[in-house]
Parts: structure tokens; C-alpha cells; sequence
């Protein structure tokens, strides 16, 4: 990372850092030409967990899709050491679909008279037990915890005697619907079996029932992914829930809407604790909201959340059982002359992300990619220009509502690269370590380098007080790299990076695409 901060090892190893070649690992759910998508289908959220061998997508139907890998493991189904493998020899990381289940349903508000969506905004994965595996989603109202474990499959061996056979002296039937490779006598007795049926004589009259078979529960060595709520957490937000953030104690997550941010204990479902609360007393009187919310990744005290104001606060829960007043405060000066219609609406924080060392924290407003350091709050170290080329034409963007759209971003591993979405299902690669010229625009396709470009690296000239502060990628142009227009109806909004590997996961649309590097 930039000023000499824990991921600076890997950059030091090269005096001039290279770009990333990006290829093409998979996709699921891809489109065919002409393919109508549903609404429901379109993916929301997605997320690795901390080990990378788990992918989770939510989508707008409310349904969570849960990947695993494949690769990498040996025949035990244990993973091998990765530093051990040469990756540039060895296969490409590759997923394949696990389990799916349905986590919110639509619901309706009567006492606001408010529909509440199905969609997923959020998902966040949890520690593992036993084998299980735990996460959180959300929609805008309601929070649920999940519990997804694969369980061995119980067969029922279910016999029944045929009555109308069983008069006089004549044989007894006995119907089995087990696997069983030996059938009932015709005498009407069954005898034991590897399986475990059983019988019981009886000493009726003559003409009577001889034998009673009863049902038995056999194990199987077949197993099922079975996926349970474990908890919901509900009627705790006034406003959509925007964020959803575990702690790193394990125990305790946050959850964030417009104008609050709850701390819950994972046990407990029915108590929350609100620890910032911005409304003022008279809404008259509000100036911003909270966009984005996010506990820091290592000290279990301290988060950050952000505003539309393009502002982020540091918070420390030591200081107070009510947060109000923030420990630091980043926000970049304005420049008056500068300053329009559009400057408020373009400035509004969509989405930050710590660094996996907690030192730098990542933003992403409407037109760049913005790195902090929270040792150093009078400005970014480094700003990566994303929209620049749409300047001239955010008076369309906002009759089209398109410049309210929120895009996520994401950091790699070893905090060197940073990546973020934009229009025509294209995304970005920044490199942000010292000396990186790294500016790579990439498709959401099988073929990712088809509108690839590189723009080097340039220090802006009016960087004021901050002279580390580096400006980078900004294309003057008002079309794509491709010289037409970007389609502002495809827009890759959500993507996530594998926690150890230079691997990205986008959801374009429908469609999940992978890529490694």
C-alpha cells in the first residue's frame, strides 16, 4: 500500500509494479442473444467468505446461491498449500454450484402501508462450525441468519400387510418400498436384514394376521445440503438497511439504514442497540444519511460509516454508548469553483471497504475510487478517476436516474489493487501500490480484454496541500475505449475479490463471471 503501510512487501519485491493480465475463469447463468432476463433473477449481492473456498450471490427474487471450489484439493478434499503450487502451470481456480434457498419472501407493511421487497441488498458470511456454514442477508426490513449443513439422508422402510388377502388361510402379502435385496417371505413373516426390519410374531386365531411388520429408519450414505434460519432480526430499522457488517469478535454484527446503525449480538434476535443515530429533531433539518457502514477488520471497537455528503467517520465504541461523535472525520475540501448542481448528488459515498490490515479504507462516490489512510485525515492519499468521462453528460444521467445508481468496490488480499464496477458491464483494475501505473478496463465476458486499455498514471497538477496524492485513469473522453456510447441499462454494480488470490467475481445482470489473474 501506499505510504510504506503493511502490503508495500509485495511491491517492494518490484521497483516497477505490472499490470495485472486479466483471464477468463467461468460464468454461471449466462445470457443467450436476445435472452429476456427476469427481474427476479438479477443479482444484488455477492461475497466471498474469509476463506475464498465459499462464494454466496443473492439476487432480487430473494433466493441466496451458494458456490464452492473445486480446484486446489487433493483427494482427501483437503486443501493443498497454495505456495506450494505453481498456479502458472496449474489449472485456473474453478467453482461449482452448491446449494440455493429462498431467504426473504415479499412482505407488506400494513401500519405504513409500505411494500417491502424481496431482494437481497446484503450478505455477509460468519465464522464456520462443525462443518456448517453461517451467513447473514438482508433485505431492506429484516436480517436473517443461516445455517447451511450437509446431513445424511434417512430412508423410511415402510411395510403394510394386505388385509383382503389375509383372510382364511391364504398368504400374506407384505409391500416393501425399501432397497432391500431381499423381499418379503410370502408366508407373511420377514426375517431380519442387514437393513434392520424387525417382526413380531403374534399368536392369533387361525386366519388371523401371522406378522407385524414395522417401519424403520435406515441411514444412508447419501448426505443433502439442508439450509436453516437460524435467526431473524426484524422491526429494529425505520429506513432500508443499507449495510450489514460482522465484527470481528465473532459474536456481534451492525446494521446500518439512512439515518442509524444497530449493533446486534448474533444469540440475541429480539434486542439491538442503536450506537449512531443521526436523525435530527426536526427532518426539516437534514443534511445528509448514511450511505455505507463497516467494522473495522481487526480491532472489534472501531467502524467507519459514510454519508452523502461524500464524508466518512471514524467511530470508536469506547468513547460512548451512543456514537454521535466520531473520533475521525475524511472528507476531501471542496473547491468552489467547481462546485454545481450535481456536486452534492456525485459526491454521495456508495460504498466503502477496510483494507484486510484495517490501515486504509476505500470509498467509492459516483465518479472515483477514493483510498484514505486513517492515520492521516486531511485528505486522500490517492484518488483513481472512474466517470471522469461522464461529465458532460450528467445532466442525462440524472433525468435517467442512472447518477444515482451505487456502485461497490473491492481491494485485493494484499492491498495492492482495488477494483470497481461501471456502465456497458465493464469494470475497473487500479493498482494502488508505490509507482503502479495499473489502470486496466475490463468486460464482464468471456472475452475480458476486448475493450482492455491502459491509461498511465499522472499526478495532478493542482493537488494543493497533498503532494502524495496521485490521480489516476482519467479518460477525457465521453464515450467508452471503444468509441461508443456507453449502454447505461447494463451496469455491473456488484463485485467481490477473493481474500488470497487475484481472483474477481462480478454479477452482470443475471450472470456471475469470474476472472483470475
Amino acid at each position: 500500500m501506499l505510504d510504506g503501510g503493511e502490503g508495500t512487501a509485495a511491491g517492494a519485491a518490484s521497483a516497477t509494479p505490472q499490470p495485472l493480465e486479466w483471464k477468463f475463469s467461468q460464468v454461471f447463468g449466462e445470457r443467450t442473444a436476445g435472452e429476456e432476463v427476469q427481474e427476479v433473477d438479477i443479482i444484488s449481492a455477492i461475497e466471498f467468505d474469509r476463506t475464498g473456498d465459499h462464494l454466496a450471490t443473492g439476487d432480487r427474487g430473494g433466493r441466496v446461491v451458494l458456490f464452492e471450489r473445486t480446484d486446489a484439493k487433493d483427494h482427501g478434499g483437503h486443501r493443498k498449500d497454495l505456495e506450494m503450487m505453481d498456479y502458472s502451470i496449474s489449472r485456473h481456480p474453478e467453482f461449482r454450484y452448491k446449494t440455493e434457498f429462498q431467504s426473504h419472501e415479499p412482505e407488506f407493511d400494513y401500519l405504513k402501508s409500505l411494500e417491502i421487497e424481496e431482494k437481497i441488498n446484503k450478505i455477509r458470511w460468519c465464522q464456520t462450525a462443525n462443518g456448517a456454514l453461517f451467513l447473514l442477508s438482508s433485505n431492506d426490513k429484516t436480517i436473517k441468519f443461516w445455517k447451511v449443513q450437509e446431513k445424511k439422508v434417512k430412508k423410511i422402510c415402510d411395510f403394510y400387510v394386505d388385509l383382503s388377502r389375509a383372510v382364511g388361510n391364504g398368504p400374506v402379502v407384505c409391500s416393501s418400498m425399501s432397497t432391500s435385496s431381499k423381499p418379503c417371505m410370502e408366508n407373511g413373516g420377514c426375517n431380519e436384514s442387514p437393513f434392520g426390519y424387525t417382526s413380531i410374531e403374534n399368536s392369533l386365531p387361525s386366519g388371523g394376521i401371522p406378522s407385524l411388520c414395522l417401519p424403520v429408519v435406515v441411514n444412508s450414505h447419501e448426505t443433502s445440503l439442508v439450509a436453516k434460519c437460524r435467526r431473524i432480526y426484524a422491526h429494529a430499522h425505520d429506513y432500508h438497511i443499507n449495510s450489514i457488517s460482522n465484527n470481528s469478535d465473532g459474536e456481534t454484527f451492525i446494521s446500518a439504514d439512512d439515518l442509524r446503525i444497530n449493533l446486534w449480538n448474533l444469540e440475541i434476535s429480539n434486542q439491538s442497540f442503536n450506537i449512531v443515530d443521526v436523525k435530527p429533531a426536526n427532518m426539516e433539518d437534514l443534511t445528509e444519511v448514511i450511505t455505507s457502514a463497516e467494522f473495522h477488520p481487526t480491532h472489534c471497537n472501531m467502524l467507519a460509516y459514510s454519508s452523502s455528503r461524500g464524508s466518512i467517520r471514524l467511530i470508536d465504541m469506547r468513547q460512548s454508548a451512543l456514537c454521535d461523535t466520531h473520533s475521525k472525520l475524511f472528507e476531501e475540501p471542496e473547491v468552489p469553483a467547481s462546485r454545481s448542481f450535481f456536486t452534492e448528488i456525485i459526491a454521495s459515498i456508495s460504498d466503502i471497504k477496510f483494507a484486510k490490515d484495517g490501515r486504509y479504507i476505500l470509498s467509492r462516490d459516483y465518479m472515483t475510487l477514493k483510498l484514505w489512510d486513517i492515520n492521516m485525515d486531511s485528505g486522500p492519499v490517492a484518488t483513481f478517476q472512474v466517470h471522469e468521462n461522464l461529465r458532460p453528460k450528467l445532466c442525462d444521467l440524472y433525468e435517467n436516474d442512472s447518477i444515482f445508481d451505487k456502485f461497490e468496490c473491492c481491494l485485493s488480499g494484499d492491498g495492492l489493487h482495488m477494483a470497481t464496477g461501471s456502465y456497458s458491464n465493464m469494470f475497473r483494475v487500479f493498482g494502488c501500490s508505490e509507482g503502479s501505473t495499473e489502470a486496466t478496463t475490463l468486460e464482464a465476458s468471456k472475452n475480458p480484454m476486448r475493450r482492455q486499455v491502459q491509461t498511465l498514471t499522472r499526478p495532478s497538477k493542482s493537488l494543493g496541500p497533498l503532494p502524495r496524492v496521485l490521480r489516476r485513469g482519467a479518460d477525457t473522453s465521453g464515450v467508452d475505449v471503444n468509441g461508443s456510447a456507453f449502454d447505461f441499462a447494463t451496469k455491473l454494480l456488484h463485485l467481490s475479490w477473493h481474500p488470497t488470490e487475484n481472483l474477481l467475481a462480478c454479477a452482470a445482470s443475471n450472470s456471475l463471471y469470474m476472472y483470475y489473474a
